[in-house]
């Protein structure tokens, strides 16, 4: 029986995600294997879980500049020494549960793990493989530390696999497979039957917001979107998901009410059919984390990009626009006038959903367990 620790961690919902896609992948394809799946930071410490939780998401919020000050400056100066002292101090903790559960091998979805992991081995505390799976469509210095200690590098895209194996990685250890996904994302939906469960219209075209997530894209701005959307898109429909944001939720109700948009505009506050909805719909208008990215992509969805936080966000968007998968309104853009640009001239999003093929990978959770466990 091979013994598989999965870490994540806490920080957006795309490494927790792109962790149960891989556990559900190998727990339902391996009998010969027993899967964990822990939080790594909040096994180390909750109270240090809690708190630098909520300073990411404030500075991501209120202070998005100096959320990337430490994002580009993470692996130099005090930042780098700070890091590199509580990963020694924090790998120790992690150390219990992998001497209790004694994996063969490790699988992380976040740096923090990673770090730890390879400390450990560096160490001699553990000899078991180690794989790292890259969330975003971006690489950053913090996924590579000890590289030499890490087996397995999972990308999203080539530019990443270039970028890896200039820093000094060899070729044999980096796989270009993409973001692990639901296998949800490779169903055959019955797209008729979802209009129908949504109250929407099949033969209108459909816009999918994603105005919430666990950050919003600031309160104004966002409301400035669907204003634009509802004023603006006339013959399509438009699904809002305004996340778990009662006041926005609320707002967007309003805004429908207001433009009399009730048969062609939906708010939802939450939902677990993101699959679904995205397979009936046109494009797409969100913040590009990497795993919203990658299953818009898998759907087949031209993305529209807005307000990204600093740091990852920004290099997924600047990967997007560079590969003509996306158009970026950015902050000092007039919205409703980018908007009525893409109204205009549906042209430029024909364009991006044809170019999606070349830049999607829909087996990607099944990639990465095939090449770890079969390999």
């Amino acid at each position: 029986m091979k013994k598989i620790l999965i870490f994540y961690g806490a920080y957006g919902g795309g490494h927790l995600a792109a962790a149960k896609s891989i556990k559900e992948y190998i727990d339902s394809h391996y009998d010969d294997c027993e899967t964990l799946m822990v939080d790594c930071i909040e096994y180390v410490n909750k109270f240090i879980n809690k708190l630098s939780t909520a300073a990411y998401r404030e500075m991501a919020k209120k202070a998005p500049w100096m959320w990337k000050h430490v994002y580009n400056n993470s692996d130099s100066g005090v930042l780098s020494i700070i890091s590199e002292s509580s990963n020694k101090l924090m790998s120790r903790k992690l150390n219990v549960i992998l001497q209790e559960f004694k994996p063969d091998l490790v699988i992380s979805t976040h740096p923090f793990s990673n770090q730890m992991c390879t400390e450990l081995k560096k160490r001699h505390k553990i000899d078991c493989k180690i794989a790292t799976v890259l969330t975003d469509m971006a690489p950053h210095s913090q996924w590579i530390v000890n590289k030499e200690y890490i087996d397995y590098f999972f990308v999203a895209n080539k530019d990443m696999k270039e970028s890896l194996s200039d820093s000094g990685i060899p070729d044999f250890k980096i796989f270009l497979t993409g973001i692990p996904l639901s296998n949800r994302f490779l169903e055959n939906f019955d797209k008729e039957k979802i209009f129908n469960e949504f109250n929407l219209d099949s033969s209108k075209k459909t816009i999918l917001f994603f105005a919430g997530g666990e950050f919003g894209l600031g309160r104004k701005r966002t409301h400035l979107v669907f204003r634009a959307l509802l004023r603006l898109f006339k013959t399509s429909q438009v699904i809002a998901i305004s996340g778990r944001n009662n006041k926005m939720n609320q707002k967007f109700k309003e805004l429908v009410s207001l433009y009399h948009a009730e048969n062609r505009a939906i708010v939802l506050d939450f939902t677990n059919k993101v699959p679904e909805l995205m397979s009936i719909s046109d494009f797409v208008i969100t913040k590009p984390g990497g795993l919203t990215t990658s299953e818009a992509l898998v759907s087949g969805l031209p993305i529209v990009v807005i307000n990204p936080i600093p740091g990852q966000e920004e290099e997924n968007a600047e990967f997007l626009v560079k590969n003509h998968l996306a158009v970026w309104i950015k902050k000092d853009d007039n919205i409703a006038r980018a908007l009525k640009n893409l109204y205009r001239h549906p042209e430029i999003l024909n364009e991006i959903r044809n170019n999606i093929p070349n830049f999607a990978k829909p087996n990607s959770t099944e990639n990465i367990c095939k090449i770890l466990l079969e390999d």
